[in-house]
């Protein structure tokens, strides 16, 4: 079985990013934040998961979690994605779920 670190973006007009542990299939995690059943996340629907890694050991995936979620985490995720984040910006911007 997988741990899931997982990042998801707000496709609200806030571009919120949520950076989440799950243990289970992660697609039916983001279902759950999608449905409004996170509390934390209600507001900001819909999300779009945009990233995540998966860990055959759940300390080593919740170590993740708690590292992205730190100052130095969070810049280097958003240096990890910063052409998916460019892109989502641009309205209208079709190209964003493309990879070179």
């Amino acid at each position: 079985m997988f741990h899931f670190v997982y990042v998801l973006e707000s496709k609200s007009k806030t571009n919120q990013i949520y950076i989440g542990y799950y243990p289970e299939n992660v697609n039916e995690r983001v279902e759950k934040h999608n449905r409004g059943e996170v509390f934390s996340t209600k507001p900001y629907r819909p999300w779009e998961l945009i990233f995540y890694e998966a860990y055959l050991n759940q300390d080593d995936a919740l170590r993740r979690e708690r590292y992205l979620k730190t100052n130095q985490g969070s810049r280097a995720l958003k240096f990890m994605l910063r052409k998916h984040r460019e892109l989502s910006k641009k309205p209208g911007s079709g190209a964003k779920h493309t990879t070179r």
